[in-house]
């Protein structure tokens, strides 16, 4: 008798019956939802929620935060090289061979939502009508021309961006990069009270959009090794990938570190390689790479006893942040998968449906995997590696003279002064990209310009210059037009077009 057994169980034993009800409930549901899969979707839909099972189970059997803060220390000296030292080897002579066992592989999974756009984020135009996809591809092909090599892409999209995204690939077809895509799982969003999937079939168009979502990028391993297409590169004698996300514009192919891992100084080779950088104050939130029982480890900020996130946060105790560029061996990967070797932290993400339904997902970072590899290595490189476009307000630098554009590659202008990026923050008024681009009349020169806030609604004429500290502030119900040709010069502009010095 059920309540009986409950009666005499300790509270261990309690949860113990708790946890095998919400399983075996998880999975009558699941098989339901499995039973409504056409038969050409039934094998697919079948390994992502085998995928999800596992990871529904694990998340059931952990609690609280999962590292014991007592147990970090800062990582060896040698475990964190400088990108100088790893620069001054040089290059050898035939960088081609090196070039032709590398496969690039974007994270393409992201919607432009947050930017108000619909569809694929990698799809917005960031520079002179480039988008992030085609930048990509021309960097690629940049290198494919000049060392006359085989560097294919690879992109990993969900369920949301896959069909836009095939659509467009199709302009590429006379470029010279081999362009290959797979999907990432697709997972069922769970019902915070009952801890039930939303969905009730495998459909997610119309109103099931919302029961689905894609894992996070901790998923790439699975979803590469499943989809095929890593045996195939593996037989075609390529050795490593290098992974980023496509809105980072800084994550180009470094030929320096490319070299490293393969042909490493003391015979060993790496099998991942995750790029750090230092932090600024902007950066206080990203994981950082500690000493976690003799292997190096990747620990974000939701893994941290609440006691410790201020310490987690200071930029003396811990000096640098993941990029998320990594670069890991294939044959690595292939073992680990195999052996369901992967061990992954799960990022629970809470989320409302429009609805008004409070969800949670369950998601895992790729960087997170660097523990599970053998030798593993990171480099601190230049912030420059670092310039991911999350906002309008990050798009506003990019597209600005701070940076000119080769070969589908944005580096810093050499007529800025100072190696830093201004700090830019931009009112709700410019979030949406279609109310961003109608503010400006032309992108204004930033090539001085220290720090920019601007607030309300503020429109801005062709040929601005800025310098120094500007602050834009329209008040609820003005309006202010910088007029064209305007230079603003450590100035607060407020209220309705009063400009006073600063």
């Amino acid at each position: 008798d059920f309540s009986k057994a409950m009666s005499q169980a300790g509270p261990s034993q309690f949860q113990e019956v708790i946890r095998q009800e919400l399983e075996y409930s998880m999975k009558v549901e699941l098989d339901k939802i499995l039973a409504t899969a056409p038969s050409n979707e039934l094998e697919h839909t079948k390994k992502d929620l085998e995928g999800f099972k596992k990871l529904f189970h694990r998340f059931l059997q952990e609690k609280g935060p999962s590292v014991d803060w007592g147990k970090i220390q800062r990582p060896p000296e040698d475990s964190i090289q400088p990108y100088e030292k790893i620069k001054a080897r040089g290059l050898p002579d035939n960088i081609a061979s090196v070039l032709n066992k590398l496969v690039v592989v974007k994270l393409n999974g992201g919607l432009g939502t947050s930017m108000g756009c619909k569809g694929p984020k990698s799809l917005i135009g960031v520079r002179n009508e480039n988008t992030f996809l085609d930048l990509t591809v021309q960097q690629i092909e940049h290198l494919n021309k000049t060392y006359n090599t085989d560097v294919p892409l690879v992109l990993m999209n969900s369920f949301n961006t896959d069909e836009d995204t095939k659509k467009i690939l199709q302009k590429y077809s006379h470029s010279r990069v081999k362009i290959y895509t797979f999907n990432q799982s697709r997972y069922p969003r769970i019902n915070k009270e009952t801890l039930l999937p939303v969905a009730k079939d495998v459909s997610y168009s119309g109103e099931n959009t919302e029961c689905w979502y894609p894992p996070g990028h901790g998923d790439i391993y699975g979803s590469f090794y499943n989809s095929g297409l890593l045996d195939n590169l593996i037989a075609e004698g390529k050795e490593y990938i290098f992974v980023s996300n496509i809105d980072n514009l800084g994550a180009t192919v470094d030929l320096y570190i490319l070299n490293h891992l393969m042909n490493p100084p003391n015979g060993k080779r790496c099998e991942f390689v995750m790029e750090v950088t230092n932090k600024t104050r902007a950066d206080v939130k990203g994981g950082t790479l500690t000493q976690y029982e003799n292997k190096l480890r990747l620990v974000e900020i939701a893994q941290v006893p609440k006691a410790h996130v201020d310490e987690f946060k200071s930029v003396s105790k811990f000096k640098i942040f993941n990029t998320n560029n990594l670069w890991i061996a294939l044959s690595a990967i292939k073992r680990l998968q195999e052996k369901n070797a992967i061990d992954m932290e799960i990022i629970v993400n809470p989320k409302t449906l429009d609805g008004g339904l409070n969800v949670i997902q369950l998601e895992t970072a790729v960087g997170a995997a660097i523990k599970s590899f053998e030798n593993s290595l990171g480099i601190n490189v230049p912030r420059s590696r670092f310039l991911p476009v999350k906002t309008t307000s990050d798009l506003l630098l990019v597209m600005s003279n701070l940076y000119s554009l080769n070969a589908g590659s944005l580096t810093m202008s050499e007529k800025r002064e100072f190696p830093t990026v201004p700090l830019v923050k931009l009112g709700s008024s410019f979030t949406k990209v279609q109310d961003y681009l109608r503010r400006f009349e032309s992108i204004p020169d930033m090539l001085e310009l220290d720090h920019l806030t601007v607030s309300g609604d503020v429109t801005f004429g062709k040929n601005v210059s800025l310098k120094g500290t500007v602050i834009i502030i329209a008040n609820h119900g003005d309006r202010i037009d910088i007029p064209a040709g305007a230079v603003l010069e450590n100035k607060i502009v407020s209220g309705n077009l009063r400009i006073l010095d600063h």
